[in-house]
């Protein structure tokens, strides 16, 4: 058994679609099919959930409408006239779907409202592509991932229910599976306990193939992406990276920790505890080798592996009657970012201050800083950048930071990280 996982890009248009058909091919049965929203969709419904949060309601149905011809044209250019037919029946409850969603906007949390709308990208583009695919032969079902993946619900950033999670997998899909050789599901959503959508993340449908591989005890996973394999560091930031042949899940998971957006952070635990390979392939060239993740390679020396988030905050919360920065308060403060749904991607402690890095979500750092204001002086940069340097060298970080104020550093015999601006 394998999971192949398929991001937007390699379907991007109807031809990209088309070119898919050899890979499916190639691939042995029984093969899970995971999918993304193709191209810009999921930018696309995060303006109409922006505009649905913001009161303009006018506005998100405006987006709604053209977001509706795009996936028919794009349905129409790649089904048959009876396949698009038979298609657009199933398409349109998933319209109706949104339009519920956007009437939920000043009722529900905007986080909620996020997971509603976005997460209807993936359910739209696997629609299409399973009905491609048994238009084209291969005989699939399409399944709802919302039916299978059951987690809390801390919208756009839930814990999965594993156990019961592997339960509906074994329960829904294995059956289905192992009767029609090929299902299609969607990555990056599952459903809460009261069957409310959830997002697993930006860039989940890696973590949604490793968990389905984990569960159905998969043999690999191929994630196939426009690039050669995994790179050192973003070619779109960095110019002459290097490519990986062999890394292992640790140094992997160290990238995905601190911000590599190649691998998603959450995808190589369940891999890791099953020990299931993870390949990174190129689908505009299926001859290239690609990158193998797994538990031990031979490679002994990596080439500096650099990781720059941007949209970051830098805090300094100061104890404003000078008690030190100890295991009390630490434990309290602790418990502020954890209650705020805030992940610490940096944190650095003095005698009476904290300070720490995170991602720059206004809405959710604005409350932090509320309930951290209560007890505490806050202050804060903003427009900073994390630069996270594993394997470096002296002359590696003097090119990184050649011109950048450093606002805070710290190193570890492998690892260096600093908060520029």
């Amino acid at each position: 058994m394998q999971v192949y996982k398929f991001g937007g890009a390699s379907i991007a248009t109807p031809e990209r679609m088309r070119a898919l058909l050899p890979i499916i091919d190639y691939g042995k049965t029984p093969l899970i099919i995971v999918v993304s929203a193709y191209g810009k969709t999921t930018n696309a419904l995060e303006a109409i959930v922006n505009a649905a949060n913001e009161g303009n309601r006018e506005e998100a149905l405006k987006k709604i409408e053209l977001l509706e011809q795009a996936h028919n044209e794009y349905a129409s250019e790649i089904l048959t006239e009876q396949g698009f037919q038979d298609i657009q029946i199933k398409l349109n409850e998933y319209y109706t779907e949104m339009h519920w969603a956007i009437d939920d906007a000043g009722r529900q949390s905007k986080d909620y409202v996020y997971d509603q709308i976005v997460c209807i990208g993936e359910i739209l583009s696997t629609s299409i592509f399973s009905a491609f695919l048994n238009e084209q032969g291969f005989k699939n079902q399409w399944m709802d991932a919302r039916d299978l993946i059951r987690t809390d619900d801390n919208y756009r950033d839930p814990e999965v229910d594993f156990e019961f999670s592997k339960k509906q997998v074994q329960e829904k899909l294995v059956p289905v599976l192992e009767k029609n050789g090929i299902v299609v599901t969607q990555g990056f959503i599952g459903s809460t306990a009261d069957n409310n959508s959830v997002t697993l993340g930006r860039e989940g449908s890696d973590y949604s193939a490793a968990l389905l591989a984990a569960m159905t005890g998969a043999s690999n996973v191929s994630i196939w992406k426009d690039v050669e394999g995994l790179l050192n560091a973003d070619p779109k930031l960095f110019p002459n990276t290097v490519k990986i042949e062999e890394i292992t899940y640790d140094e992997v998971i160290e990238m995905a920790y601190y911000g590599a957006q190649v691998i998603h952070p959450k995808t190589i635990k369940p891999l890791q505890n099953a020990n299931i390979p993870l390949h990174v392939k190129c689908f505009l060239d299926t001859k290239l080798k690609g990158t193998v993740i797994q538990s031990k390679t031979d490679t002994f020396v990596y080439p500096p592996l650099i990781v720059l988030k941007k949209e970051q905050v830098l805090l300094q919360v100061t104890s404003r009657d000078f008690s030190f920065i100890t295991e009390e308060n630490l434990r309290n403060l602790y418990d502020i970012f954890n209650g705020q749904h805030v992940k610490i991607n940096l944190i650095q402690n003095a005698a009476i201050s904290l300070v720490v890095c995170v991602d720059n979500r206004p809405e959710k750092i604005q409350s932090l800083a509320d309930e951290l204001e209560k007890g505490y002086k806050v202050l804060r940069n903003e427009d900073v950048q994390l630069l996270t340097i594993r394997h470096y060298t002296p002359s590696i970080m003097e090119e990184m930071t050649k011109g950048r104020v450093i606002l805070l550093e710290q190193k570890t015999r492998n690892t260096v990280q600093v908060v520029i601006k």
